[in-house]
């Protein structure tokens, strides 16, 4: 962990009075704006199986520039919401109404989470998501090809379903045609993370996209892309030997944290403990690291303002309303 980066400094909440139409998700906090526009403010919160797990530093200033960096580097794949990022923790950007399906591409048999496919493969499960997975796969096995594993998107704290492509046009959620276009940017955009991450000696393992339709009806890339809450890094020269140990790869994920925490409890159903601090400032470290290697960039922290919300609040006085 690099010097500068006080683990004071902390931002785990950014609830400003003076900004209009809030909304306050599991890890951002929202205003809408008069002018059309969203400011989507990432705090430091961390959450996993449902709920917040911790408050990790910098966690949202590194969110937040890595997916910057990827949705300049994709945009020739997928328009996205971005308008303008007035603070290193801010995207102010266009405001879209999210498509009811939340798009997951898989390229390897991992995951602890519920919905997973390695947690379904070892319950016994070949077909799932629409998928005929064949036998004999180890955990954390390359799978044939890429494939989607659609969920639904649960708002306000529900649980993610499994979907296949048939049950989604099906249900009415997305038409043919959105299903087709967000299907194939999904993987579009998945090959290229794979290529780039590859070219940094990682694996980009998973990950998830989400798309929103703005007042136009055009389909847009938002919410984050390719960052450690999104998505599955493994370290690629640590893979092999892990695969072959049966042991989960190394990895710039979140999953140092689930891990930690499925070791200790039933995380659908008992009271998560208490994250140590120990494993607070590993993961800070994690998401530190996980910037640099994935942008080749030394990650430069925004010390601006007493505090980072103040600091926040500062960028954001443009918008305040009376």
């Amino acid at each position: 962990m690099p010097a500068e980066l006080d683990l004071s400094r902390r931002l785990p909440e950014a609830r400003i009075p003076e900004l209009p139409n809030p909304y306050f998700g599991k890890v951002r906090d929202c205003y809408d704006l008069p002018d059309g526009s969203r400011l989507l403010i990432s705090s430091d919160r961390i959450s996993a199986f449902d709920q917040i797990l911790a408050v990790i530093p910098w966690k949202g200033q590194v969110l937040t520039q890595l997916a910057r960096y990827w949705f300049d580097h994709t945009a020739d794949i997928a328009a996205n919401h971005v308008i303008d990022y007035p603070d290193a923790n801010v995207v102010r950007g266009k405001r879209v109404t999210i498509l009811p399906v939340e798009i997951v591409v898989r390229g390897y048999l991992a995951g602890s989470t519920s919905t997973s496919i390695l947690t379904q493969y070892k319950a016994g499960k070949r077909q799932m998501y629409g998928h005929q997975l064949p036998d004999g796969l180890r955990d954390n096995q390359a799978l044939p090809q890429a494939i989607i594993t659609p969920t639904t998107k649960a708002f306000d704290g529900g649980h993610d379903e499994p979907l296949t492509a048939a049950e989604i046009i099906d249900s009415g959620l997305l038409t043919q045609t959105q299903w087709d276009e967000v299907s194939a940017k999904s993987l579009a955009l998945f090959a290229r993370g794979q290529k780039m991450a590859a070219e940094r000696g990682l694996i980009l393992v998973d990950t998830k996209y989400e798309f929103g339709v703005d007042d136009a009806g055009q389909i847009l890339l938002a919410d984050e892309i390719h960052t450690p809450d999104s998505s599955r890094y493994w370290i690629a020269s640590g893979y092999e030997a892990a695969l072959n140990a049966g042991t989960r790869p190394p990895s710039f994920d979140k999953d140092v944290i689930r891990s930690w925490v499925v070791a200790r409890c039933d995380p659908y159903t008992d009271k998560i403990p208490e994250i140590p601090p120990e494993m607070i400032e590993k993961t800070a470290c994690i998401y530190v690291e996980a910037f640099e290697a994935i942008t080749g960039k030394a990650f430069v922290p925004d010390l601006g303002g007493t505090s980072p919300l103040d600091r926040v609040r500062a960028h954001l006085a443009p918008y305040f309303t009376g």
